[in-house]
């Protein structure tokens, strides 16, 4: 059992200590504003990859965006290659310095982030359905704006620590008027 707890803090710890500080992209350009990015339709493309690196999933998303007061709210809808479909409504509310929180309903709690330069960097907690089941999963979500209409997301999904597989997403903008 001391085996099993001192390689679980090792894990932990080595986890921990990888990641980069999104400071490090602040005169990455073009500068991302949240904002500008979702001012008019947004369609993403994506692949779920276990931690084999076999692709379990792919997806298309189309999202649509509107202010209410401060919050921008993400309306995202989810098409799966299995053909299930899903949806996800973000509140991101800014909090100043390029801090940003957000909420959605299978989002545990409050979802951290922070945009420097480029890049946007989020952690939360995520219900994840499996099946008949749902579990907590830990996202590390990292997103670069690559020019005016392009955003690469990049997210890690881990449990107690250990890696249970990526998700990487295409953004593009859309032109307003654009059949989605």
């Amino acid at each position: 059992m001391t085996r099993f707890l001192l390689l679980v803090a090792l894990v932990l710890s080595v986890a921990s200590c990888s990641s980069v500080d999104v400071a490090r992209y602040a005169d990455q350009q073009p500068a991302l504003n949240l904002e500008r990015f979702f001012s008019q339709p947004v369609k993403a493309w994506g692949i779920f990859q276990k931690r084999s690196g076999e692709v379990a999933k792919r997806f298309e998303v189309n999202i649509v965006s509107r202010r209410e007061g401060n919050n921008l709210i993400l309306d995202e809808r989810f098409l799966y290659s299995d053909g299930t479909r899903q949806r996800r409504v973000w509140t991101l509310t800014p909090e100043g310095q390029g801090r940003w929180s957000g909420r959605a309903d299978d989002v545990v709690g409050v979802a951290k982030g922070q945009v420097a330069g480029n890049t946007l960097h989020w952690r939360y907690r995520l219900n994840l359905p499996v099946g008949d089941s749902s579990y907590e999963m830990s996202m590390d979500d990292w997103m670069y704006l690559m020019d005016e209409d392009t955003l690469i997301n990049r997210t890690r999904m881990s449990k107690f620590g250990v890696e249970v597989g990526q998700v990487t997403l295409f953004f593009r903008r859309q032109a307003v008027g654009a059949s989605q």
